[in-house]
């Protein structure tokens, strides 16, 4: 069986630097950090007071304000940057096949600020149970793909992705294989995740996952500097409309990028700590490049997991040197996370976006908030960790590396557009 052609036509974000794709987009160029003092609780009697938020979220462009009450946060996330992907693909749904488009999203933590919200009231109560109607419907995984397609009303394969911090990428991998296995034309994908609640920090503090960088919340987000000390919690989303080539071609779509191979691998090693070895990593990345096709020395961008957490930065760049060997130095390295912190079940996705758009526009975004190097012999400084500033480079091949917790691994190729 021949395998269908699968490109990116469509792009929307909404992230902690950017509301939209193109004010995302240019932040990340110039090394916007969206991390500052938290504002959706309290937290004064935190560890961490700081995260990566959303700023100014308007849910009124995609939903009204009776039924946004019925939405939770993240999925309405999801809705807007789908909205955002169809109205820059220029496709006239009105005139398409819609049981031939799906909507397959990942989402790390679902619906968790209702979750959080509704069993705080219960737990203040007398033990009679008075929850919302719409609590199911809230706090599911499922239901950023679901609103999607309510609301676009897309017919075709449709469903949730969840694996922690590796969702969003699994999904567009799922997204990915459906089209160029002819079983739909077009696929919304990504992720949306929004736990910048009083569970989510406190879950990462207890974890002492999350930076505690609360003098300089700008620069806590520093993967691959000696100084690192955790991620920085984000939240947000992603879409990246992906459409099979042919299908593209014959109406005339703007494409972004081809997407060309993708893989996924267990560590089967610890719950929450990566393999030190980088194997399940190395398995990843390689089987990337084998669905893809090409080698090693294709590629010329990776955008790393990169969390500025001490274990985690070491065992990818482990995992990188095996596959790569002496053409790391060839390559250019970066980590959005240190500007937008760590989406979680939508850091795939946006992260995903960023390679789409660095071989669009031939530059690479910084690796913000690099100081000082870290002794450890990893950590090799002849690699080009695009610190601090962007780089422009003709990029032919972009890869993303996301490692969720539980040990799952999930890469993905992108092609520049011919």
């Amino acid at each position: 069986m021949e395998l269908k052609r699968v490109v990116v036509t469509g792009l929307g974000a909404l992230s902690p630097i950017g509301n939209d794709l193109a004010t995302t987009w240019k932040n990340m160029l110039v090394g916007i950090s969206g991390a500052a003092e938290i504002t959706q609780f309290d937290h004064e009697k935190f560890k961490t007071h700081f995260a990566c938020e959303v700023k100014n979220f308007d849910p009124s462009s995609v939903v009204d304000v009776k039924e946004a009450r019925r939405i939770d946060r993240y999925a309405q996330f999801s809705m807007y940057v789908a909205k955002e992907a169809l109205v820059d693909s220029k496709l006239d749904l009105e005139q398409a096949d819609k049981s031939r488009i799906g909507v397959i999203w990942g989402s790390g933590m679902g619906g968790l600020k209702t979750y959080e919200a509704d069993i705080s009231e219960f737990a203040k109560s007398d033990g009679t149970p008075r929850f919302n109607p719409f609590f199911i419907p809230k706090v599911l995984h499922s239901m950023g793909t679901g609103h999607i397609s309510l609301m676009l009303g897309l017919q075709g394969p449709s469903f949730a992705v969840t694996s922690a911090c590796a969702s969003a990428s699994h999904a567009i991998g799922q997204a990915f294989d459906t089209i160029r296995l002819g079983r739909a034309d077009i696929v919304f994908t990504g992720g949306a995740d929004a736990d910048i609640t009083i569970s989510g920090i406190g879950g990462f503090n207890a974890m002492r996952a999350i930076s505690t960088r609360n003098d300089s919340p700008a620069t806590a987000s520093r993967p691959f500097s000696k100084s690192r000390d955790g991620f920085v919690l984000g939240e947000g989303a992603a879409c990246l409309m992906l459409e099979e080539y042919e299908h593209a071609k014959a109406r005339g779509a703007k494409i972004y990028a081809e997407l060309v191979g993708s893989g996924a691998t267990a560590d089967a090693f610890h719950m929450t700590a990566p393999d030190p070895s980088g194997a399940g990593a190395v398995r990843v990345m390689k089987m990337a490049l084998d669905d893809a096709q090409i080698q090693p020395k294709d590629i010329d961008f990776i955008n790393t997991h990169g969390t500025s957490t001490p274990l985690g930065d070491i065992a990818e760049l482990k995992a990188i040197k095996e596959v790569f060997g002496e053409h790391i130095y060839e390559m250019n390295l970066d980590s959005t996370k240190s500007m937008t912190g760590h989406l979680v079940g939508a850091t795939g996705a946006i992260e995903a976006l960023a390679c789409v758009m660095a071989l669009k526009e031939g530059i690479i975004p910084p690796t913000i908030n690099h100081e000082e190097g870290d002794e450890d012999e990893n950590i090799d400084y002849r690699i080009n960790f695009t610190f601090n500033k962007p780089q422009r480079r003709d990029i032919h091949y972009a890869l993303s590396n996301n490692f969720g917790f539980g040990g799952l691994n999930a890469c993905l190729i992108f092609k520049k557009a011919e």
